[in-house]
C-alpha cells in the first residue's frame, strides 16, 4: 500500500513539474507538438529511473563509504549525462525522426533539474532502492503526464483565435498554472 500511495503522490499531487517547479524548460519547449512530447516523456522516464538507480548505488556504495559525500552533485551531473548520451545513440539509430524532432532538447535532459533533483531526493528522503526506484518511476510518468496533457492543449490552442497579447508563451504559462491548479484537485486523494 505504501508503494501505490507514492505512486498516486508522485504521478498527481507532488508531480515533479507542476507542483515542485522542476524541470520546466523541458516541459514549455518540448510541448508543442504531441508526438515530440511522447518522445521526451518516454527519454525522461527512462533516464531519470536508470540515473536514480546508478545514482542510488554509487551513493551507497562508493561516496558515502568513501566519505565523499561532498561530491554529490558533481558525480550524479556526471552520471545523468553518461546516460543521455547513451539514449541520444540509441535514439538516432531506432528512431531518427524522434531524434531530429527532439533536436537540442534531448541534450537538455542532461541539465534538466527533474532528473538531478530527483537523485538527489531519494538519499535526502532516505528511501531504500526499491523506494528510490518506485518514486523515480512515478515521478518520470507524473512528468510525462503533464508533458503530453500540455502538449495537447497547445495543440488545440493553435486553432483557437487568442489576442495578439496572449500568444505564446505568455498564453502557455497561463495553460500551465490551470493544469497544475487541476492537479492539485488530487490533493485530498493521498
Amino acid at each position: 500500500m505504501e508503494y501505490i500511495l507514492m505512486f498516486i503522490a508522485a504521478v498527481f499531487v507532488n508531480n515533479v513539474v507542476l507542483a515542485q517547479f522542476l524541470g520546466i524548460c523541458p516541459f514549455l519547449g518540448v510541448s508543442k507538438k504531441m508526438d515530440t512530447a511522447v518522445g521526451m516523456g518516454l527519454a525522461v522516464v527512462f533516464v531519470l529511473t536508470v540515473a536514480t538507480v546508478f545514482t542510488y548505488l554509487m551513493q551507497k556504495f562508493l561516496l558515502d563509504p568513501l566519505g565523499l559525500g561532498f561530491m554529490q552533485t558533481v558525480s550524479y551531473i556526471l552520471v545523468i549525462a553518461a546516460l543521455v548520451q547513451l539514449v541520444e545513440i540509441i535514439l538516432k539509430k531506432a528512431s531518427p525522426a524522434l531524434h531530429q524532432a527532439l533536436g537540442v532538447f534531448l541534450p537538455l535532459i542532461s541539465t534538466n533539474c527533474c532528473i538531478l533533483g530527483v537523485a538527489i531526493l531519494v538519499i535526502q528522503k532516505e528511501f531504500n532502492l526499491l523506494q528510490s526506484i518506485v518514486y523515480a518511476v512515478s515521478t518520470a510518468i507524473g512528468f510525462a503526464l503533464a508533458l503530453v496533457i500540455f502538449a495537447g492543449i497547445r495543440e488545440q490552442l493553435e486553432m483557437t483565435r487568442i489576442p495578439n497579447g496572449m500568444k505564446g508563451i505568455p498564453i502557455a504559462l497561463i495553460t500551465a498554472g490551470l493544469l497544475a491548479m487541476a492537479f492539485m484537485g488530487f490533493s485530498g486523494i493521498v
